[in-house]
């Protein structure tokens, strides 16, 4: 591919990114349920570590993002950004017909005394308490890192586990949310693989 076409590639995956946060949105204004809340004892007692929204929010877009720079060509950039597109729809199915919200005791956690939890603070200003499970974060990162290993090897699945610790410690999720977020994401990249 030529350099023109990562660019393209490039920009259409930001408007993706932007266009689908549009429909995860819209699932926080409108379920079909009453929320509920998953909490079990040891999400309480797993500490509150705001700098973590670094990796939360920091490392895990311009890595979704790097994964045009290893593209083969234009029909691999459309196989993938429609394996999101699947993941996306499995996920609003989720976090519409099964709506999981966060207790609101841990977003008064953040008392905007660093930078990190005024950082977290922005994120929680569009990131409601609720379309917790499974989680899209955990779910995101885990194809991201299968479309990564063939470049990377079992180091990309570093991604996965460091968004789903920065889940917890950004008290973002509950911990039942993170393996079901994992299962929806390999199982999104098994159909991808078929089609390929």
């Amino acid at each position: 591919m030529g350099v023109s076409d990562y660019v393209i590639d490039l920009l259409l995956s930001l408007m993706l990114i932007i266009g689908v946060y549009q429909f995860y949105f819209w699932c926080q204004r409108n379920p079909f349920a009453q929320a509920r809340e998953l909490a079990l004892p040891v999400d309480e007692r797993i500490p509150y570590r705001p700098e973590w929204v670094w990796i939360y929010s920091g490392v895990y877009y311009p890595l979704i993002l790097y994964l045009n720079l290893v593209l083969d060509s234009p029909r691999q950039f459309t196989h993938i950004a429609a394996s999101y597109l699947l993941l996306l729809c499995t996920q609003m199915a989720f976090f519409l017909l099964f709506p999981v919200s966060t207790p609101a005791h841990w977003r008064e956690y953040n008392r905007l005394r660093t930078l990190s939890e005024r950082l977290l603070a922005r994120v929680q200003r569009f990131d409601a308490r609720s379309n917790s499970f499974p989680s899209m974060h955990v779910s995101v990162a885990t194809l991201t890192s299968l479309h990564l290993q063939p470049h990377f090897g079992a180091a990309a699945f570093a991604f996965p586990v460091l968004v789903g610790l920065s889940c917890l410690f950004t008290k973002q999720h509950y911990l039942v949310d993170l393996p079901p977020g994992a299962a929806l994401g390999w199982t999104v990249y098994r159909i991808y693989s078929w089609f390929t």
